[in-house]
């Protein structure tokens, strides 16, 4: 597991779907299919269902989502408070 996976995993809770979130982490389509397999694999749970046409979050995936963005926004705090 790694910093772009879970900034992928965010972005397609975000965009619900895997295309939205292509567009908003700038990858094709596959690569952020294979960020998502990656987690699921790594951490042997379904983060998401698919619901029509778009990705929901699963009860596990709610759960990884809100601990990354606390992380993501802590990090991103960590980067803005450094001296340039």
């Amino acid at each position: 597991m790694d910093l772009y996976q879970l900034k992928t995993f965010v972005a397609v809770a975000q965009g619900g779907t895997i295309t939205r979130a292509s567009e908003l982490v700038h990858l094709s389509q596959p690569a952020v299919s294979a960020h998502i397999k990656a987690l699921e694999d790594e951490l042997q749970v379904e983060l998401f269902r698919r619901v029509t046409r778009a990705l929901e979050l699963t009860q596990d995936g709610e759960m990884l989502a809100q601990g990354v963005r606390r992380g993501l926004s802590e990090i991103a705090r960590a980067v803005a408070s450094l001296d340039h």
